[in-house]
């Protein structure tokens, strides 16, 4: 049976406890950079604890069917070892459900995500791979229960995408995508290809947990926002009102640029929100040089070579380089199944935080 921690697991319950008292306090709720810190960690304990106290309560049934069995005899002895049976397989599918839900976390776990997707090296055929990758992540995250915001689109010619920038919201988005980062190689023949000739090309994806807005003050004298008319496809009105907005942080000279929505006051907020994003991620790796570089490494030019991971078409094969993970079911990944890659993504992760604290 998984041994689980059961002073941790104690612990757990005792600080819920005390989290639920501090929410009711009219002083906490007073404070709602406070009152949003407590109810984020209520809400990360809650679920681990019923999971410990459903533990415990299999345990106490299981106790007492040992001594039905012990002080009785015939049928009644047979059916309580069945139930018995069924009781401890349950138990053992929870114990290690929980062992798996208290692995390390990552700080900002449970942040909205955004995805910034750019086409690579390969020309028309990478910006048509990062229309395959938008689509990916965003069945992932709805079969997954998780919401998706577009911010940032920018088509090409032949269908494809330039970039793409989307948010995702819900209980562990940033921790569900955090590995995504890096250059992503796809391996296939283009329909445009006449002899049948397979290409490699490549895209960019990085993941950036959206900040909370209390850690990214803007100063609206350090911004220049620009307005004027939208390009591209959008609509009758795209090209008569000034709709699109462009963002300049002074200070670091970071731009964003959105057209996406006719009105401007949301393009505006959109910008917005992807400035606060690219900020926050800044002033992260200048405080974290080491995860920085490791970051800058890892996306590096968008080169074919520099991959994390490759999607070869004709061989319905994904492997992630990293951990050397090959599954043969590129159709089901690239439908939006993601876990077969992301789930021995996060196990590697607690298998190296655990080799760090032995």
């Amino acid at each position: 049976m998984t041994t689980l921690p059961l002073g941790r697991l104690e612990e757990m319950a005792q600080r819920l406890a005390e989290l639920e008292a501090a929410l009711v306090d009219p002083i906490i709720a007073a404070d709602p950079p406070k009152l949003t810190a407590l109810s984020r960690e209520h809400a990360q304990l809650e679920p681990l604890v019923a999971q410990f106290r459903q533990w415990q309560s299999l345990g106490a049934q299981m106790a007492d069917l040992e001594e039905l069995i012990a002080s009785e005899s015939g049928e009644m002895v047979e059916l309580a070892e069945f139930e018995l049976g069924e009781l401890s397989q349950k138990r053992r599918a929870l114990a290690s459900d929980l062992i798996r839900s208290m692995r390390p976390r990552h700080p900002f776990a449970d942040r909205p995500a955004i995805l910034e997707i750019r086409a690579g090296t390969g020309g028309d055929e990478a910006s048509l791979f990062a229309v395959d990758l938008l689509k990916m992540y965003v069945r992932d995250a709805q079969v997954h229960g998780l919401k998706v915001e577009e911010l940032e689109m920018a088509p090409t010619e032949v269908g494809g995408l330039r970039e793409a920038v989307i948010q995702i919201q819900g209980s562990g988005s940033f921790e569900r995508y955090q590995f995504e980062s890096g250059v992503h190689r796809v391996q296939r023949v283009p329909e445009t290809e006449n002899q049948g000739r397979i290409h490699t090309s490549a895209c960019t994806v990085a993941v950036l947990p959206e900040p909370e807005e209390v850690e990214v003050e803007l100063n609206p004298n350090e911004l220049r926002i620009d307005v004027y008319r939208s390009s591209g496809p959008g609509g009758q009105s795209v090209n008569t009102t000034d709709s699109a907005v462009r963002i300049t942080h002074i200070p670091t000279g970071v731009v964003v640029i959105c057209q996406d929505e006719k009105s401007q006051h949301k393009n505006k907020a959109k910008a917005m929100k992807i400035l606060r994003a690219r900020l926050f991620d800044r002033a992260a790796e200048q405080a974290h040089s080491s995860r920085a570089e490791m970051r800058r490494l890892q996306v590096g030019s968008g080169d074919r070579s520099e991959r994390i991971r490759t999607y070869n078409f004709p061989q319905n094969r994904v492997t992630d380089h990293r951990i050397n993970v090959t599954i043969y079911r590129l159709d089901e990944v690239i439908s939006g199944l993601l876990d077969p890659l992301i789930e021995p993504l996060l196990d590697a992760q607690e298998a190296l935080a655990e080799g760090s604290r032995s």
